[in-house]
């Protein structure tokens, strides 16, 4: 390959590299962020009030126009196992650097 060519390959990989480095790192603050969230809401499912709340959707006793994704049990459940997966892929990548 001639130097020229090869510099703007080296470029481009630095560009995409840059980019992907800037976007993780985004991302990155926004999970360190999120992480009391999800800690909040660990603690929440699976506790008395979570079963009360569900019980009192499953009997109707909730306001219609209430979002209640939170009493979905696959959803909250697979947003916590989405970020245990999320946790472990990250420690992966780091011990693999």
């Amino acid at each position: 390959m001639e130097q020229t060519e090869r510099i703007k390959e080296m470029e481009q990989r630095m560009n995409r590299a840059s980019m992907a480095v800037m976007g993780l790192s985004a991302a990155l603050d926004q999970f360190e962020a999120a992480k009391n969230d999800i800690d909040t809401l660990n603690t929440y499912y699976g506790s008395s009030e979570w079963k009360e709340d569900f019980d009192a959707d499953q009997q109707n006793l909730l306001p219609k126009d209430l979002k209640r994704g939170v009493l979905s049990e696959d959803g909250l459940w697979n947003l916590l196992e989405d970020y245990r997966e999320l946790k472990k892929r990250l420690k992966e990548q780091v011990s693999t650097t």
